[in-house]
């Protein structure tokens, strides 16, 4: 998928939400904060478009999250990110359900919601734990290591290549290409289109010889279920499958990576907080969901208003994109109590509120209980063998208006 590059916009001070150098610095929050307060439905234009709405309050991003009539996701509206997908060239897919509205969007969800069932998940624990145990047992015993590689990109490669049905030896390809594919603003990812191009095409050859196996010889894996499925008593057709395919590889590694790396960077630069997991490890399933409140590692999604209508009396019209930030909401003062603090323990109380890293409504996060299993698995098994692993170094992270990602990230522990 080759998508526009973003352009820079001088906005005579106001902020470019657009601008993905804003979140590589850091200045998001305190840019979110102010419009939460001052413009919480924020006209955003842009250099490249017609402009945007950003939306940075909890309660309207919930709400519209569940208004898919008036807010469509749909591909021919735009799709789901700030560029519109109708306009990009997209070859040979189709339109993955995450830019699909219902009823599509429930067919295609049907199609391998068997493979994130509760049971199914939980009796992938044991493996997962497996899996965290072998790389912290690689971890050199110099005490120093990048963790990203090492560790928070290896787990969710690893557990997807079991999801696929494939060797983890295939896990380096599968890495590659949701780089490749989320990075169009980092430029050692998306280093050109002809590199894009090149990695659409082995993803797709990837992809096909897939398909063809599990035709062949059906498992129980997510892409026999993909490859044996049927939408309104048709079976999926090839470009629906390379679609659905690619948003698979992103979305099973990408948010599970994103989280793991930040929570170990919030973790060490709130030591009080490690020290709460270490006295009481009951704490790291509400730690889980901290951290994914704190990283937000999904930025935005982008949905487009299918007839007029208003936003804190704000008037929308048809055809206006609306884009809703997370990074946002997850702070939002009316939401949480002391949002800008870390708190390992905010979510031992059943009343605490959801926090939207994982999305809301139709679309929210299919694979949400696996991301969560591997993240408590992780930091159990990370605290009890290394308590004192800390970020060492200077974090270097992705160039995106989309993913809240790190690229490296230096730590040392004692072995």
């Amino acid at each position: 998928m080759l998508r526009p590059k973003a352009e820079k916009l001088a906005l005579d001070g106001r902020p470019d939400l657009k601008d993905p150098d804003l979140y590589l610095r850091g200045d998001h929050h305190e840019i979110f904060r102010t419009l939460r307060v001052r413009e919480p439905v924020y006209w955003n234009p842009e250099a490249d478009s017609t402009g945007f709405w950003a939306i940075t309050r909890y309660d309207d991003i919930e709400a519209i999250s569940k208004s898919p009539k008036l807010f469509s996701s749909a591909k021919q509206m735009g799709g789901h990110r700030i560029f519109n997908e109708n306009e990009i060239e997209e070859n040979q897919t189709d339109a993955t359900m995450i830019s699909m509205d219902p009823p599509e969007h429930a067919s295609y969800r049907r199609m391998i919601t068997p493979g994130f069932v509760p049971k199914r998940i939980s009796n992938m624990e044991e493996r997962i734990r497996a899996r965290v145990t072998r790389l912290l047992d690689n971890l050199p015993k110099t005490g120093e290591a990048e963790f990203v590689s090492a560790v928070a990109a290896a787990l969710p490669i690893e557990v997807l290549a079991e999801l696929f049905g494939v060797p983890e030896s295939d896990g380096p390809k599968l890495f590659e290409w949701s780089n490749a594919t989320v990075g169009e603003d980092d430029p050692e990812l998306r280093v050109s289109d002809e590199y894009m191009r090149k990695c659409v095409g082995e993803m797709a050859g990837y992809a096909a010889g897939l398909w063809q196996k599990r035709l062949e010889n059906p498992g129980e894996d997510l892409i026999s279920m993909l490859v044996h499925s049927k939408i309104d008593g048709e079976p999926l057709t090839f470009p629906a499958y390379i679609g659905t395919f690619i948003l698979l590889v992103v979305a099973g590694n990408e948010t599970t990576r994103n989280s793991i790396s930040g929570g170990l960077l919030a973790l060490s630069e709130h030591p009080e907080e490690r020290r709460k997991l270490l006295d009481d490890p009951s704490l790291i399933p509400s730690a889980v969901q901290e951290i994914v409140r704190w990283v937000s590692p999904v930025l935005h999604m982008r949905r487009t208003a299918t007839e007029d209508t208003e936003i804190r009396g704000q008037k929308i019209a048809r055809g206006d994109k609306v884009v809703m930030w997370y990074a946002s909401a997850n702070r939002d003062e009316a939401q949480w109590e002391d949002p800008y603090r870390f708190d390992v323990t905010r979510f031992r109380s059943a009343a605490a509120p959801t926090q939207l890293g994982f999305g809301a409504g139709q679309h929210f996060c299919l694979g949400s209980r696996l991301a969560e299993l591997q993240l408590t698995v992780l930091f159990e098994e990370l605290l009890k063998r290394f308590p004192d692993i800390h970020v060492s170094g200077s974090v270097r992270r992705l160039r995106s208006n989309f993913i809240s990602g790190i690229k490296e990230m230096p730590v040392r522990y004692s072995v």
